[in-house]
């Protein structure tokens, strides 16, 4: 079943590639009553494909056109197969399979931290303060991976403390899950030429460099210099057209630049053919609320957001604002889930608690966890979709179902209950309800 697909992608991936503008809109013609063959695509979807092939004005577009003349041919051919064929078609087929089947949350991404130890000293990340240096081995990392395949899970991200500090050992699985797709959420000064050939080595894995912004905002949380470091590794992988996001995480003295057109085309300039954003989390009983992005900055990026994917050549999305996307919380196992350093099964990297972990069990019965469950019981969390979370959004929620399920806190330093995670998030999820009711009126006209 997989070859025919597989051998139709690549013979249009290099008529498109001897001439993007014009193979392009013949190939998305061609290839439509193919795919619609096989149910997998709908038709409002290819009128959106069409759309944005057929439409050199469009940002859509141009990504398409630096994805196609930036990226190594190589990484390009083996990234689409990885994503597009393993994780996005035959792996999503075999998950909802099991899904049905099993009445159970199976993720379709699985997130992991191979290390708890970071080079950097964060301001407001629980990272920053802890001392201990937790780590899954590498045959954990393997095992999980290897078991996730065989339930449909393809893609593997990568985040820490600073997950390149083994980042000899993620190549390595990249090498050995070659059908996979792997990233990394990495402060990037680790990220050297050594690391950039194993990248065009394995082809299969993405760096997504963490930064906030201008040099002096960087700097301001991640300490002096990275700023600079980030660049470097931006220019080293542009170098050698390997491709790479941008993380961003929003609060409240850096919203408005990160939104803004000046720094989207300075990250595009630089190479970043993707960003993701997230609003700032404070996790951790002492964590600070002045980093907390206020509600008109969170209603700033939830349009602005919007208007960068239509307007720009490069692909962003928000973590909490793009919930109508993907009909609303994504974690607990629904799309996604978080396996902290320690084997801690969290429903979210930003959910600190937890009532399983994956050591001595399958990947399997650990996601049959009562957390999971609830969480599964709960999903959608809200008909808003612009109010998706259990935790900043909907904070009783997530009360309920860490109590339902009789989770405990994982967080390693600053530990918190629920009811204390709760009294800070209500007054913030308060103040959104409003804005996001409206915008959310907004949207549904």
């Amino acid at each position: 079943m997989k070859t025919i697909p597989e051998t139709v992608l690549r013979a249009g991936l290099r008529l498109v590639c001897a001439d993007p503008e014009k193979n392009l809109p013949k190939l998305v013609s061609w290839a439509q009553p193919i795919a619609a063959a096989t149910g997998r695509i709908q038709e409002n979807q290819w009128k959106t494909v069409k759309s944005i092939t057929q439409d050199p004005s469009s940002g859509g577009y141009g990504l398409i056109m630096r994805i196609i003349k930036n990226t190594n041919r190589d990484v390009l051919e083996k990234i689409i197969m990885n994503f597009v064929f393993n994780a996005a078609w035959f792996g999503a087929e075999q998950l909802e399979k099991t899904r049905t089947e099993m009445d159970m949350n199976i993720p379709w991404a699985i997130l992991m931290d191979p290390t708890s130890a970071c080079n950097l000293s964060c301001t407001g990340c629980w990272a920053a303060e802890y001392k201990k240096t937790d780590a899954l081995s590498f045959q954990t990392l393997d095992r999980i991976i290897t078991e996730g395949k065989n339930l449909g899970t393809y893609a593997y991200l990568f985040s820490g403390g600073e997950p390149l500090i083994r980042k000899h050992d993620l190549i390595k699985l990249a090498h050995r899950h070659n059908d996979a797709i792997f990233a990394a959420f990495t402060n990037a000064t680790l990220i050297d030429a050594e690391f950039a050939e194993d990248l065009l080595s394995v082809r299969n894995f993405i760096p997504i460099i963490s930064i906030e912004g201008t040099e002096e905002m960087t700097d301001a949380r991640r300490g002096s210099g990275v700023w600079k470091k980030c660049i470097q590794a931006m220019d080293l992988l542009r170098e050698r057209r390997l491709p790479f996001g941008f993380s961003t995480c929003y609060h409240a003295h850096n919203t408005e630049y990160v939104g803004s057109d000046e720094f989207i085309e300075f990250m595009e300039a630089k190479g970043a053919l993707f960003g993701w954003y997230f609003t700032y989390i404070p996790v951790g009983i002492g964590a600070t609320l002045d980093l907390v992005a206020s509600t008109s900055q969170r209603a700033y990026m939830l349009k602005r957001v919007r208007e960068i994917r239509t307007q720009k050549p490069l692909f962003v999305l928000d973590f909490w604002n793009d919930g109508n996307y993907v009909k609303g919380c994504i974690a607990g196992g629904r799309r996604y889930l978080h396996i902290n350093a320690n084997g801690d099964m969290e429903p979210c990297a930003f959910i600190h608690y937890a009532c399983e972990t994956i050591h001595d069990k399958p990947l399997l019965e650990a996601l049959k966890n009562p957390l999971f469950k609830a969480y599964r019981d709960h999903q959608p969390c809200n008909a808003n979709m612009f109010r998706p979370c259990p935790m900043f959004d909907n904070p009783e929620l997530l009360v309920d179902m860490v109590n339902q399920s009789g989770a405990q806190s994982t967080q390693p330093i600053d530990s918190e209950s629920v009811e204390q995670l709760y009294t800070k998030c209500k007054p913030i999820a308060d103040k959104w309800k409003p804005v996001a009711d409206e915008l959310w009126r907004e949207y549904q006209r």
